[in-house]
């Protein structure tokens, strides 16, 4: 019971954690972020944060390459993701990243279940047009958004991965859209009749000598 209880305090201290606000400005950029930017931009504009790692993103995409940032070695916050050493997708560490919002709701570190209530309302509004990846994954290609979901502290919470403009055609499509395959990988998103986890046990990937990096 008492660790049952301590990991549960763990939990939902990480959750609360302290975190930059970043507003999400749809296919333009997050926070102060601009898709398009080459890596020492970005770089620069990561106040208080620094290069942690360097890695290819995707078994088959040896041109792409991610980028982690953070404020500590073991604390990876955002993660870039660069083409011809330009910008073109960002997801937010759920555990440490900063606090994405659009239009005033926040994307980050949130129950699952309620951010799918927020964009199923707002298609319903005429405000987006919400579609379901392959594996489950929810997302707006219109505003170059998918929702991902991060374990943290044994709990499955969101993770937001953006597009920026001319990467948005199928973002949602986790086989064949723009999205790097290293942010499918892990904890998936509740859907019924879909793994909890991908790859699902079990299951033979081609991955060959590539290693996902986190």
């Amino acid at each position: 019971m008492g660790g049952q209880m301590a990991a549960v305090e763990h939990r939902d201290a990480v959750l609360r954690r302290a975190r930059t606000d970043w507003e999400l400005m749809p296919l333009d950029g997050v926070g102060p972020l601009r898709f398009g930017m080459p890596i020492i931009e970005v770089a620069a504009a990561l106040s208080g944060m620094s290069e942690l790692h360097r890695f290819q993103a995707g078994p088959s995409e040896p041109n792409t390459l991610g980028v982690a940032f953070g404020e500590r070695p073991t604390e990876p916050a955002v993660y870039g993701y660069f083409i011809r050493g330009q910008l073109f997708c960002v997801a937010v560490d759920a555990a440490f990243g900063p606090q994405v919002t659009l239009w005033g709701r926040e994307l980050t570190a949130c129950v699952p279940a309620d951010l799918e209530r927020f964009l199923l309302h707002a298609s319903e509004c005429g405000a987006l047009g919400v579609s379901y990846g392959p594996r489950g994954n929810p997302g707006a290609a219109g505003i170059g958004l998918v929702l991902r979901v991060q374990e943290v502290a044994g709990n499955a919470v969101t993770r937001p991965v953006m597009v920026g403009r001319g990467w948005e055609d199928r973002c949602t499509d986790d086989w064949e859209g723009p999205i790097p395959e290293c942010e499918w990988i892990g904890r998936q998103w509740f859907y019924p009749g879909y793994s909890e986890y991908w790859p699902p046990p079990g299951h033979a990937t081609s991955w060959g000598d590539w290693q996902p990096p986190f």
